[in-house]
């Protein structure tokens, strides 16, 4: 069976870009796949973390997952750091990697800026963990958004490397799989920008654990033009938060943008946001609730990501074990 694997750092302030993007899409894949949903809180230190923060995060990572409607009986869900393979592993592949491949990683560039020369090694080495977290269990398809995408190529790259190094067929070459509508979901202050946990003003997005009075205030107050929607794609596109926000609508409604634009079209936003609102408490509102529940039981998630770390574990180890013999070193 195709096996899938990915995984969301745990930074806190999970938001609707999160949701639609990735983890409602998880939910339909595990039906089709073997699926292991990872919270990487090892990839979250690559940038200074409050420690207590992190791990209240680690758990709101898991509330979200489960929330969403992910199973945790029939898909594996576990923090990366219990599985020490991953680091492990990650060595092995480091040291086929060229520093060639990771000078050409774009979010590096992005994420260091113009203090590239302070910053921590992790951040630069960030893509050989991911393609370790990826190749320990031997996954053949992965759900990535288009930031990652980059990071899958040099996967794959990094899994040809080692199979040609030891001549063999050890690593699958992992696939992307890439989710169309709303894979992008902009901020609500700024439709130019991609919504964010970082963002500084809170009503830039919709959090996952928002109620329903936070919901509908946010899209009240999200920012759109004058004028009516428009009644072609090529008019809304030249309009980034009014496509941002039917965007938004037709992805929450299971529709294409034309769908919802042909329902739409010509309407005032006030009506529009009116519909959006009900529509996103309607989808979120129930998704929150269950998780401020969850969160309420740590012990119950704990439990969840216990039982998660050794299905995991039962996959990576051989994985790992395999992998190092074959790179010759010794195992007495």
């Amino acid at each position: 069976m195709n096996r899938i694997f990915s995984g969301v750092q745990p930074t806190g302030n999970l938001h609707l870009g999160n949701y639609l993007g990735a983890i409602r899409n998880w939910v339909a894949l595990q039906n089709e796949y073997e699926c292991i949903f990872c919270i990487v809180d090892l990839h979250a230190l690559t940038l200074p973390q409050d420690p207590d923060e992190l791990r209240a995060s680690t758990r709101e990572v898991t509330a979200a997952y489960i929330a969403a409607g992910i199973d945790p009986e029939r898909c594996i869900i576990f923090n990366q750091s219990m599985v020490p393979a991953h680091a492990e592993l990650a060595w092995l592949l480091a040291c086929l990697t060229p520093l060639g491949w990771l000078n050409r990683m774009t979010q590096f560039k992005e994420k260091a800026g113009k203090q590239r020369e302070m910053a921590g090694l992790g951040l630069y080495s960030y893509p050989v963990l991911m393609a370790a977290d990826i190749l320990v269990y031997k996954a053949t398809h992965v759900p990535v958004g288009e930031d990652q995408k980059q990071h899958l190529e040099l996967a794959r790259d990094i899994a040809g490397a080692f199979n040609r190094r030891y001549d063999r067929d050890f690593f699958p070459l992992p696939e992307p799989q890439i989710f169309g509508a709303a894979t992008r979901v902009m901020s609500l202050r700024d439709g130019t920008k991609k919504m964010s946990k970082s963002d500084s003003s809170d009503f830039s997005r919709i959090n996952m654990t928002d109620d329903a009075q936070a919901i509908t205030l946010k899209i009240r107050r999200a920012k759109t033009d004058p004028l009516p929607l428009p009644s072609t794609i090529a008019d809304l596109e030249r309009r980034p938060e009014a496509d941002n926000l039917l965007g938004i609508y037709a992805a929450l409604a299971g529709m294409s943008r034309e769908v919802a634009l042909t329902r739409f079209a010509g309407r005032n936003f006030s009506e529009f946001k009116e519909a959006l609102s009900e529509l996103s408490v309607e989808v979120l509102g129930r998704i929150g609730g269950e998780m401020r529940r969850l969160m309420a039981d740590p012990g119950y998630i704990d439990a969840v990501l216990r039982r998660g770390v050794e299905r995991a574990r039962a996959i990576a180890e051989p994985v790992l074990r395999e992998a190092q013999q074959i790179s010759g070193l010794l195992r007495p």
